[in-house]
């Protein structure tokens, strides 16, 4: 799944109260590997400026990638709250959700970035790998109740061919 994207410069237009050096800057040590120290100045940041969508969103982002999805969750659902015209919160709390297990969360929270951006190429990525997920545990369940079936091996077949990494040249 494609799940971080970082989609702050849509986030900045949407709500425009991010302080462009800050994040800037917080960007930059996110960037060259320094997210504790990046982290801490976004949430100093957020502090004072509660309503900074954009940096409430990188914090989202970093805190998913130090493995907090408690806390990145928590940020994705209060910025949904707060701004549920932004598809972005909705695809990443997807990506959390479905990293859980959760695929039919994960399937709700994609509907609703859809329906937020229509047009967000990302989360038609990420409802289609979630589909292939539910397809799967269906399918998978569908052979436990019985095992009996001439069709359903190839089915899982199918799905988990999907499931492999695809293979990219490399540039």
């Amino acid at each position: 799944m494609s799940f971080f994207r970082l989609w702050l410069f849509c986030l900045l237009l949407a709500t425009g109260v991010a302080r462009a050096d800050e994040l800037a800057e917080v960007q930059r040590l996110h960037a060259i590997g320094q997210t504790g120290e990046a982290l801490q100045r976004a949430e100093k940041h957020i502090a004072t400026n509660p309503k900074d969508a954009g940096m409430r969103f990188l914090a989202g982002v970093m805190l998913a990638e130090l493995r907090r999805p408690t806390d990145a969750t928590a940020v994705f659902e209060r910025l949904i709250a707060d701004y549920p015209e932004l598809p972005e919160p909705y695809n990443n709390l997807a990506a959390l959700k479905a990293a859980a297990g959760d695929y039919d969360g994960a399937k709700a929270a994609l509907d609703q970035a859809l329906r937020a951006n229509p047009s967000m190429a990302t989360a038609h990525e990420n409802l289609g790998d979630v589909q292939v997920m539910l397809a799967l545990r269906a399918y998978a369940r569908a052979l436990q109740l019985d095992p009996a079936s001439a069709t359903l091996p190839a089915k899982l077949a199918m799905v988990r061919q999907l499931m492999r990494p695809l293979s990219r040249p490399t540039p």
